[in-house]
């Protein structure tokens, strides 16, 4: 078969499964959210990008469109968005569902991230991560003005949660952050067969860090743990990570985890050999504070 005729057959169907769909991007600001945007918007998809800055969504949402070709793709909707501001939801909500009247897929990928030991986090902080992490993600979701009504109505649609590692396995001063990634993960787990019968789909994608090239480091120097989480080589760039993404919206995926040997040999010792598992956390910590 030719080369040229044969790309075609494996790249068509993903751009058609793309092309009609309305995406929504929880925040659509960061490294991996900016990634997604740009793929999805030349996809074909219609965008609708969510962001706590008005400005930088304005730029977000040019630059877009002049890469583009405007024939092909749609211009993207903006909506403000901020997880931290519970009281806002079922407004923000509100004024997603009104871009286009539905939606087909939401991308949760806000998160808020915060390294301390536990006895010196506050209550404040403690409440701020699990608003944006666990309460902001779900309260969108099942809220009675919530997306998940309008899908129920629709018997369609695709949730997809960008979670952390450490909604499976956890390291030393990510206390709070650690408690909301497993929150979420078991709210979503527990929301998959509830919608099943309804044509919703769920998915959750789980990584060790999203980085750039521009961020990595050595790793000589850094407690064994720390891999779990650190940046490369054991994280992932935004690209690759979105590259999973289209794949798991396109053939439903349920559960994802994006993580090199290393991680996923520590989420098995968890399981089988705990107390080696704890010994080594601890063994990380008296090194970084010596």
């Amino acid at each position: 078969m030719d080369p040229t005729l044969m790309s075609v057959v494996l790249v068509v169907p993903c751009a058609l499964l793309l092309l009609a769909g309305v995406v929504v991007i929880t925040d659509a600001l960061s490294g991996l959210g900016k990634e997604c945007a740009s793929v999805f918007h030349k996809g074909g998809a219609r965008l609708i990008l969510c962001g706590k800055s008005w400005e930088k969504l304005e730029v977000l949402a040019d630059d877009l469109s002049r890469s583009s070709d405007p024939t092909l793709t749609f211009l993207p909707k903006l909506v403000m968005l901020d997880f931290s501001d519970m009281d806002s939801m079922p407004e923000v909500v509100a004024e997603v569902l009104e871009c286009y009247g539905c939606l087909d897929v939401l991308i949760l990928n806000s998160s808020l991230k915060v390294k301390a030991p536990a006895h010196s986090v506050s209550l404040e902080t403690d409440k701020l991560l699990m608003d944006n992490n666990f309460f902001g993600p779900t309260k969108e979701v099942p809220s009675i003005t919530g997306v998940l009504p309008s899908m129920i109505s629709r018997r369609t649609g695709h949730l997809l949660l960008v979670n952390s590692i450490q909604g499976k396995l956890t390291v030393p001063f990510r206390t709070t952050y650690a408690a909301s990634k497993h929150a979420v993960q078991a709210f979503f787990d527990c929301l998959r067969p509830e919608v099943q019968e309804y044509g919703i789909s769920v998915s959750t994608l789980s990584h060790t860090f999203i980085c750039s090239t521009a961020t990595q480091q050595p790793i000589s120097s850094k407690p064994f743990w720390s891999f779990l989480y650190s940046q490369k080589p054991l994280g992932v760039t935004p690209d690759e990570a979105v590259g999973e993404i289209v794949k798991t919206v396109n053939d439903k995926r349920k559960e994802v985890l994006i993580a090199p040997s290393l991680p996923k040999v520590a989420i098995y010792a968890r399981s089988f050999f705990p107390n080696l598992f704890f010994a080594v956390m601890a063994a990380g910590v008296k090194n970084e504070m010596q």
